[in-house]
C-alpha cells in the first residue's frame, strides 16, 4: 500500500500544475517575487494602518476644536485668554495631526508606485523567460528536422542518451518522446522514461521529473533503471519539500531492491535523516 501510494504521488502532483513549459514559467514568477517585493508590501500595509490609527485622532481633535469655539461662548467663569491658549494648542495638534496623514499617503503612494514597478519587472522577465523557452524549442525541433534517426530502436535510444550527456537536453526529450510513440510497448521504454526523469531532473524541474520516475517504478518495477528512479525520487521529493515521502521512497528501495548499489545510498541517506532527527530533537 505505502508503494502504491508513493508511485501515485507523481501523478497527483502533475494533476496539481500547469504542464511542464507553463508550470516552470509560473515557478520562474513566483522565484522572483523577491524579498524586496515582499519588503516594500510590509512597508505598505504598516503604512496604511498608521494611517487608518491616526485618522481617528484627527476626528476627536476636530471634536475639541469645535467644543473649544463653543465654549467661546460660556466660558463665563474662564478668561478669554486662556481659551484661546487652550484652543491654540488644539489647533496645533490638529495641524500636527494633519501632516502625519499628509506624509502616510504620500509614503503610500511611493510604495504603491514601487511595488507597481517590481510587479512589472517581474512580468518583463517572465516573458523574457519565456521567449527564450520558445527559442529553445525552435531551436531543437531545427535540430530535429536535421537529425538523421536511426531505424534500430536501440542505436535511436542511444542516440537521445548521447544528446542527453552533451547537454542538448531539449533535443533528448523530443527524441525520448519520439521513442516512447515508436516504441511504446518495448521494454526500452522504461530507460525512455529514465532519461526524461533525468533531463528534467538536470533543470531542477522536479513535478515533471516525477512524473517520468512515477510511470517507470508503475509500469516497470524490474527495469535496470528503477532503484535508480527510486533514489532521483527521494531527491526531488526533498526540493520540494516533502519529507516524509522523501523518507518513504528511500525505504521502498532498501526494502524492494537491497542488493543494488542505489540501495546501499539509501541506506546511508536513511542513517542521515535518523542522525538529523535525532539532534533535532535534542534541541
Amino acid at each position: 500500500m505505502r508503494r502504491l501510494a508513493l508511485i501515485a504521488l507523481p501523478f497527483l502532483l502533475s494533476g496539481c500544475f500547469y504542464p511542464a513549459a507553463r508550470g516552470r514559467a509560473l515557478e520562474t514568477r513566483l522565484d522572483q517575487l523577491d524579498a524586496s517585493q515582499v519588503q516594500i508590501q510590509a512597508e505598505l500595509k504598516r503604512t496604511r494602518e498608521q494611517l487608518d490609527a491616526t485618522l481617528p485622532l484627527i476626528d476627536e481633535k476636530i471634536a475639541q476644536v469645535s467644543k473649544a469655539l463653543e465654549g467661546l461662548d460660556k466660558a463665563s467663569r474662564r478668561s478669554g485668554a486662556d481659551i484661546g491658549i487652550q484652543l491654540q494648542k488644539t489647533v496645533e495638534d490638529l495641524a500636527q495631526l494633519r501632516g502625519q496623514v499628509e506624509t502616510y499617503v504620500y509614503k503610500i503612494g511611493e510604495l504603491e508606485a514601487a511595488l507597481a514597478r517590481t510587479t512589472e519587472d517581474t512580468d518583463k522577465r517572465l516573458l523574457e523567460l519565456k521567449g527564450e523557452q520558445a527559442l529553445k524549442e525552435a531551436e531543437a525541433r531545427k535540430k530535429a528536422e536535421e537529425l538523421k534517426r536511426p531505424t534500430d530502436k536501440k542505436e535511436f535510444l542511444a542516440l537521445a542518451q548521447d544528446k542527453a550527456k552533451a547537454g542538448d537536453v531539449v533535443l533528448a526529450r523530443q527524441l525520448y518522446g519520439e521513442f516512447l510513440k515508436k516504441w511504446p510497448k518495448d521494454a526500452l521504454v522504461a530507460e525512455a522514461h529514465f532519461g526524461l526523469g533525468e533531463s528534467y531532473f538536470a533543470e531542477d524541474k522536479c513535478r515533471e521529473a516525477l512524473f517520468e520516475y512515477g510511470k517507470l517504478l508503475q509500469e516497470h518495477p524490474k527495469a535496470a533503471s528503477t532503484p535508480e528512479a527510486y533514489l532521483r525520487s527521494s531527491e526531488c521529493f526533498q526540493k520540494l519539500k516533502m519529507q516524509d515521502e522523501a523518507r518513504l521512497a528511500l525505504e521502498e528501495l532498501v526494502k524492494g531492491y537491497p542488493k543494488t548499489d542505489a540501495a546501499k545510498t539509501a541506506k546511508t541517506r536513511l542513517a542521515e535523516l535518523d542522525k538529523a532527527k535525532k539532534k533535532g530533537s535534542k534541541k
